[in-house]
């Protein structure tokens, strides 16, 4: 019995995500129908192939995030930058249905690659509503430095000259408004890019541990 099992074992090929790790086998008693009969039990262990997780799914999810860093070095003045974070998040979206498919349904708790693609989701996801906050607070200095620069005309009664049109200069104080609104715009962008690589980074490293341990 020993030389067929281990042949087996020998000839089985995994054409899929498991591997046969070992095929264990003993002999017991049982009552079956008020008899006691001999039962030989068999025990197979496999295991999932990290590969091919790695492959499909962790490397472009990982893509994904590295884009959504490097989509920090765009113009933010336009809305190319708002659009590229938004396709990527729908992206990380549709790997998400696809691994929603492919991992068994009767885990006990979330595995480790679900966290991973969950975390990655919802980061993306704060920075886009962090680009859409710094967009907000550029066209309001956009907005407020355009009307302290549009040119105001004004009649003025000369006794000599009659009637002469007089340029009111820019409003100083609306320069100064709009400055600050750009300012808080870049500061906000800056201290955000800071945080979101440091949380990226931590984040990956306690993965990382805990995958390995």
């Amino acid at each position: 019995m020993s030389v067929v099992v281990y042949s087996m074992s020998a000839f089985f090929q995994a054409q899929g995500e498991w591997e046969l790790v070992l095929i264990n086998y003993f002999k017991t008693d049982a009552p079956i129908l008020d008899e006691v009969q001999d039962l030989l039990v068999y025990e197979i262990t496999i295991k999932r192939r990290p590969l091919l997780y790695v492959i499909n799914i962790m490397l472009p999810v990982f893509s994904f995030l590295v884009l959504d860093v490097t989509s920090y070095f765009m113009d933010a003045d336009g809305a190319d930058k708002l659009s590229f974070k938004v396709t990527l998040l729908l992206a990380i979206s549709v790997l998400l249905l696809i691994l929603n498919d492919i991992l068994p349904s009767t885990a006990e708790k979330l595995p480790l690659i679900g966290i991973y693609c969950s975390v990655i989701f919802s980061l993306i996801g704060i920075s886009i509503l962090e680009t859409i906050f710094v967009n907000y607070l550029k066209a309001k200095g956009a907005e407020i430095r355009s009307a302290a620069f549009v040119q105001r005309t004004v009649a003025v009664i000369d006794q000599d000259d009659g009637v002469r049109e007089v340029q009111i200069p820019p409003d100083q104080n609306e320069i100064k408004i709009s400055l600050c609104w750009m300012r808080v715009a870049e500061m906000t962008d800056t201290i955000f890019f800071i945080l979101y690589i440091v949380t990226i980074i931590v984040f990956l490293s306690v993965l990382a541990s805990i995958w390995v341990n």
